[in-house]
């Protein structure tokens, strides 16, 4: 860090490595409910420990210490991460169960009642269907449903929520995948810490896990190790009433995230094309779309999954029209306010807040 940023913060110059963190667009649709990280940050710190130091927090961007480390995404980009790994995972877990509520930042006035699972699963279909899936339609409403995403399929799972367990609430990552968990070095052997925490909240630990379950992309075996290592983590760690319905109640939340990923992935993989896209591009973006319905197809009730013929075409038409509402957009911002006016971000936001971060090394 350099010595006038240093002098500022009270640090030594030359010593300390830290990060800057600005909002970046992007289409991630997922709830965020704190809006300062470094809140969240220091209760973790307090409690789990291994996670970066929030320096300075100046609302639209922030300066948090540098982990030295390699993602796990690098070491492993795909199948199997070793039942070592898996144990840390779990540990992890089970310590974030550990942070006391009352360290935590103030809950929305809306948030479900401590411990009702079915109430908080219902907030999230909620939030699903008016910020990702109604909040996007305007621009993306036709090619939801030419690939099946119709309005009655969604309002048909959003008006299913199940019964479940009741389990007391904890503080959720919910973002737990191979790209945000880095495996540090440490004089004692290496180490894993799990990076990232705009998107934490408070709520049903089954959340957290079958999120991340489903962004590991674990292989049958691999997933059902990590659930049974949960499972134990947890009880040794005295969290034993975090399990009940276990076996019931995650499959519900698996299901559920299968099926909202559905919103996002469609839309990105339309917002990726180029202008003029090659038709092994199209290709590419149809199989995206086609993976992700077929996860969904099940706890959506899709009647089919459309080919890739099908899923091109209907890429075409979205593109066509988006280029005519961009036209027709730039011309009414031009008419009202001369060629100064910034375009329209490419990216969906359904809620400002939930951007990721871009991260700046300051050495």
């Amino acid at each position: 860090m350099g010595q006038p940023l240093a002098f500022l913060l009270g640090l030594r110059s030359g010593r300390d490595l830290a990060k800057f963190r600005t909002p970046l667009p992007s289409v991630e649709v997922v709830p965020r409910i704190w809006p300062r990280e470094g809140d969240v940050l220091r209760a973790v710190g307090r409690h789990v420990g291994g996670v970066p130091r929030c320096l300075a927090d100046f609302g639209e961007w922030s300066l948090h210490t540098y982990l030295a480390g390699f993602a796990l995404v690098d070491e492993v980009p795909h199948g199997p991460v070793g039942s070592e790994r898996l144990a840390a995972l779990a540990d992890f877990f089970a310590r974030l169960a550990d942070v006391p509520s009352a360290d935590l930042p103030p809950l929305p006035a809306d948030w479900p009642d401590e411990g009702d699972s079915r109430s908080f699963l219902a907030w999230l279909h909620r939030f699903t269907d008016r910020e990702v899936h109604e909040a996007n339609r305007p621009r993306f409403g036709e090619l939801f449903d030419a690939v099946g995403v119709t309005r009655e399929v969604v309002e048909r799972f959003m008006t299913s929520v199940p019964e479940l367990s009741r389990r007391p609430f904890a503080l959720l990552h919910t973002d737990v995948h191979r790209s945000n968990v880095l495996v540090v070095e440490d004089p004692d052997g290496a180490r894993l810490a799990v990076i990232d925490w705009e998107l934490a909240m408070y709520g049903d630990p089954l959340h957290d896990l079958a999120t991340h379950l489903v962004r590991m992309a674990y292989d049958k075996t691999e997933h059902e190790l990590m659930v049974r290592m949960w499972r134990d983590a947890m009880c040794d760690a005295g969290h034993a009433d975090m399990t009940v319905g276990l076996d019931h109640d995650l499959p519900v939340y698996l299901r559920f995230e299968y099926a909202q990923s559905v919103f996002p992935d469609v839309m990105r993989a339309a917002l990726a094309l180029a202008d003029r896209p090659a038709e092994q591009e199209l290709a590419g973006a149809a199989e995206h779309i086609r993976r992700a319905l077929h996860r969904a197809r099940e706890p959506l009730a899709l009647v089919d999954v459309p080919d890739e013929r099908r899923t091109v075409d209907a890429l075409r038409r979205w593109q066509a029209a988006e280029a005519v509402r961009r036209q027709e957009t730039d011309g009414a911002a031009e008419g009202l306010a001369g060629p100064d006016v910034p375009g329209l971000a490419s990216d969906v936001v359904a809620h400002p807040e939930a951007a990721p971060r871009m991260e700046t090394h300051a050495g």
